[in-house]
């Protein structure tokens, strides 16, 4: 299915160096704020309390949200846990101020705007789980990154393989370096969303990988330059790109305008992760398939000769 279809090949290729450009300063970016701001990092990470209080009815989670923030509490995350009258409440860790405390305090204030609420569970996450959680993410990560490397050798080759992953990990440094420049929180979800964007754009990746490969095998470009045959490859995959991606970013800003405080981190991700994806499978990647010296050899195998041919040399 396509929108439109493109009668003459864009030369993307030609400038190639003046996209990495951009995308290398962005990167660069990302970095330094990465190292001189850090990540915002949630409750989980960090340590804190976790209560979870049951109303006798549907639970209005933004009153409870504007309840708790009137205490001077900073980065409180409140969310429905289970059914619509189950509440589930994060509070960071407070100088001073035991867990129990904190809880008393919170439970006191929403008891004076709704006496039916009743305390279910309150437990205090230390610093040790965060810190857990934060290397199991990493670890998370790093299968993701290796499990991409080789399924892209083996199915393709291995330049193909390093274009990749290097094009994939510059979109999730990007989406860090946002969080990191704007201080938004970094939760869990968010790490859930950055291990999906390195998915959705390797499937973009192996779109255009696919095409590429078809080039090289047809008559057409069998004497064409590289930048011929990959400039050819992105402008056909153009409009399926242009219809997934649009489709998916739809879905995901929907997420983020109406899925409430607790998917907004999650959308944000996402989003920023589409858009620098499109950019990089497109721009980023292709570019260094081209640099590292991609050629019909290495996709086409070379035809065997049959005994008529042997007898004719």
């Amino acid at each position: 299915m396509e929108f439109f279809r493109i009668r003459r090949d864009i030369p993307f290729m030609e400038n190639a160096l003046v996209f990495n450009a951009i995308s290398f300063l962005t990167f660069a970016a990302a970095v330094f704020f990465l190292f001189s701001r850090g990540l915002h990092l949630s409750v989980e990470f960090t340590g804190g309390t976790v209560m979870e209080v049951a109303y006798s009815q549907a639970a209005d989670v933004e009153k409870v949200r504007r309840s708790v923030a009137a205490l001077g509490l900073q980065d409180v995350q409140v969310q429905n846990f289970g059914t619509s009258r189950d509440v589930l409440i994060r509070l960071p860790a407070q100088k001073g101020v035991s867990s129990a405390q904190q809880s008393e305090k919170v439970l006191a204030t929403l008891k004076a705007e709704s006496p039916d609420v009743q305390l279910r569970r309150t437990e205090f996450v230390g610093p040790q789980v965060g810190e857990e959680l934060a290397t199991d993410g990493l670890k998370a990560l790093a299968m993701v990154v290796v499990g991409i490397v080789l399924y892209l050798a083996f199915r393709f080759e291995w330049k193909f393989a390093v274009a990749a992953i290097i094009a994939n990990l510059h979109d999730v440094v990007i989406i860090l370096g946002f969080f990191a420049f704007f201080q938004w929180e970094f939760s869990l979800a968010v790490l859930a969303a950055v291990l999906a964007v390195l998915g959705y754009s390797v499937n973009e990746s192996v779109v255009i990988f696919d095409r590429i490969r078809e080039n090289f095998r047809s008559s057409r470009f069998r004497r064409a330059p590289v930048p011929e045959v990959i400039n050819n490859a992105i402008t056909t995959t153009l409009s399926r790109t242009i219809i997934t991606h649009g489709c998916t970013l739809i879905m995901v800003l929907s997420i983020f305008f109406f899925g409430g405080e607790t998917l907004h981190y999650f959308a944000l991700a996402l989003a920023i992760g589409i858009v620098f994806g499109i950019y990089s499978s497109a721009l980023v990647m292709a570019a260094l398939v081209m640099w590292l010296g991609v050629s019909r050899e290495n996709l086409v195998k070379p035809e065997k000769k049959t005994n008529q041919d042997k007898v004719m040399t």
